[in-house]
Parts: structure tokens; sequence; C-alpha cells
């Protein structure tokens, strides 16, 4: 079969999957099950990110050892070859035609995949205009992925990515239990990522993130995703900022941020402690007009509009006439289907409750 057909084939059961009723982990599952017709591989990790620092959160795996998480995760952010941030312009590549005989290049694959019976490993990113959306990886133990695998994955990133950021903007439209309000939490990693300890607001927050199974403790997957990019800052491997906004549920968004301890030790040899909170209402309205597709205009007009200016002050702020404030506005309500300015400005701040 060529690629071709291939990626035909695979788009059209892309486009078969019914989103009703989904959320962003049902999603994800879907695309995976489609891929794997095509595409096969015996392990995966699947995450979305934050659309602005490209930081992984939220993810779905399949890992060949969970117990090594936190390093798998360590390494992936420590290892540039093929790193979602500086893959090639297709936006997908596998390990062996990157390398050749030289996997051992990969740091991920060399200290610990390798030691796994994983084969070779495909990545691909999914990004546009509007900000980076997720990042895949699937593992293969027999034989390696082929260039018409890579290139059918390549070719249908692009309805993936749309898939992905429209779930994100579908996330604001559902109505919600009127929300609680909760206070910060905390958690401390060592240096390799180990939980050292973490607030009971932190753990209640990461069972909601990834529903623990069978009683056990919530893994504190997002914790470790923004904290192995602070290594990677440190590393200058990659200098997007340590923090991500993951959508917790409900109407709840939290921004997660990651910092080295003080103290007079080496700063490699020092505590890393990871924060969270709710996010504030611009960083859900930024997340609100990167998933809908608004423009820098457009989200510099919902800004104006949320910040209480009229239509006059909007127009003199921007440069702009009051006509075509107007004409950006309708943009924007065909685009989040909204009809009022009250009810954008509601929605882009996933204020809609059962109370409404």
């Amino acid at each position: 079969m060529t690629s071709r057909l291939s990626a035909s084939r695979l788009k059209a059961g892309l486009e078969h999957i019914d989103t009703l009723g989904l959320d962003d982990r049902g999603l994800r599952a879907s695309i995976l099950e489609v891929i794997r017709e095509f595409v096969p591989y015996e392990a995966f990790a699947f995450l979305l990110t934050d659309p602005v620092t490209t930081v992984g959160c939220s993810p779905v795996a399949m890992v060949p050892d969970l117990s090594t998480l936190p390093t798998l995760i360590r390494l992936k952010y420590l290892t540039p070859l093929n790193r979602w941030t500086s893959l090639p312009s297709s936006g997908a590549a596998s390990l062996a035609l990157t390398t050749g005989p030289r996997n051992e290049e990969n740091v991920l694959w060399a200290d610990l995949l390798a030691h796994s019976g994983i084969s070779d490993v495909v990545s691909v990113v999914f990004n546009d205009r509007f900000g980076w959306w997720g990042f895949l990886d699937l593992w293969r133990r027999e034989g390696s992925f082929t260039a018409e695998e890579v290139r059918v994955l390549a070719e249908v990133r692009p309805a993936i990515t749309s898939l992905l950021r429209s779930m994100q903007a579908a996330s604001f439209r559902i109505v919600h239990p009127a929300p609680v309000r909760r206070g910060p939490g905390a958690l401390i990693l060592s240096p390799e990522l180990e939980l050292r300890v973490e607030t009971a607001q932190a753990a209640d927050w990461f069972s909601l993130l990834v529903p623990p199974e069978g009683g056990a403790s919530p893994i504190p997957a997002s914790a470790y995703n923004v904290a192995a990019q602070l290594l990677a800052i440190e590393a200058r491997i990659d200098f997007h900022p340590a923090q991500a906004r993951v959508h917790l549920g409900g109407s709840t968004w939290l921004t997660l941020r990651a910092d080295r301890l003080a103290g007079h030790e080496p700063i490699e040899r020092r505590d890393i402690m990871v924060t969270m909170e709710t996010s504030s209402p611009a960083e859900c309205r930024d997340i609100f007009a990167r998933s809908h597709g608004l423009t820098n205009r457009e989200s510099e007009l919902l800004r104006q509009l949320a910040e209480g200016n009229d239509t006059r002050t909007v127009a003199r702020s921007m440069l702009i006439s009051e006509l075509t404030v107007q004409d950006h506005l309708k943009s924007v309500f065909t685009k989040t289907s909204t009809s009022s300015r009250s009810e954008l400005l509601a929605l882009s701040m996933g204020a809609r409750t059962e109370l409404e």
C-alpha cells in the first residue's frame, strides 16, 4: 500500500471519529486506535502541550515500565535528537531513520528504552500557527518504522492537530457545576524527579488529572513534565518556560510552574518545587483565543473587552474604526459560536455553570 493511499485511508478514519461525549483522553484513545491499523506499535506516549510553552501535560500512555516514568520523562526532555520542539519541517521522524545504526545518539533510547526491549521510536508533533497542541511517541519492539509509515504520520499530522485544538476549544462550551474555589498546591521532586513530598491539594488535583487505578496513589505526570522542562532549560536544550496550563475538568484550568529550591549546593543537586494553582482569567482567555483560531487582532479585541472597554475605547486603542471593531467582533462571534459580548466573555473564562 502506497503512503498516499495509507494516508488517505487514515485521514478518513480520523474524520469518522465521533467526538460527541469524548473528553481529550477519549479523543486521543480513538486517534491511537485508528493509527494502529496503519502504523503498528507496542507502546506509546501521547501528551497534550501548553500551546505557548510547548511543555507536556495530561499524558495518555502505555509505557514498558511505569516505575521508570520519572526517568523516561526526564530523558525525553534532555534528548535533543527528535525532540518534539526540533523535529524536521514534516513534523515526524523515527529514531532508526534519523540515526541509522547510531541509535545511541538518542539519550532516551540508549539510557532507558534499549533496556526495555524497544528497537525504534517514531515521534510526531502537533502544532499550527495558533500554538503547540501535543506530541506523540510510538514505540516498537520488533524492527523499525519504515519511511512510508513516517510519511503517513506526517501527512495526517494537520488533521490530528485540528482535532486536538478543537477539543480544547470544546472544553470551554461544557456546562459545568458551579466552580469550587481551591487553594494552591505544591510538591517537591528530587533532581532525578522522584517525588519527595506533596500537599493534600496537589494529590487531589493529580488524582483528577490522571485518575489512579485500584486505589493506587495518583501519578504527578504533569509535574514531572514541568520539572523536566526546567532541566532542559538548565542544560540549554530548550528555552521555553518551565510551566504549563492544563484543563483539570469542569471550569477549572491549572497552571503548573517549576523552580529550584534555594540552597548552597550546586544547582543541579537541589530539589525542584512544582507549584500549581487555578489559572488566571487572562491565562484561560489566551487558550480560548488560540483554540478557537482567533487572529492576533481578534485576540487583542477579546482582551480589550475583558478589561471592560466599549467600542469607542477599543477603536482608539487598536487604531481602527468603530466599524472595523464591529467587523472583528462578528468574526469572533462566528468562530466561538457566541452571540453577545457577555456570553463571549463568560465562555472565554470557562464561567458557564448550571446556575446560568
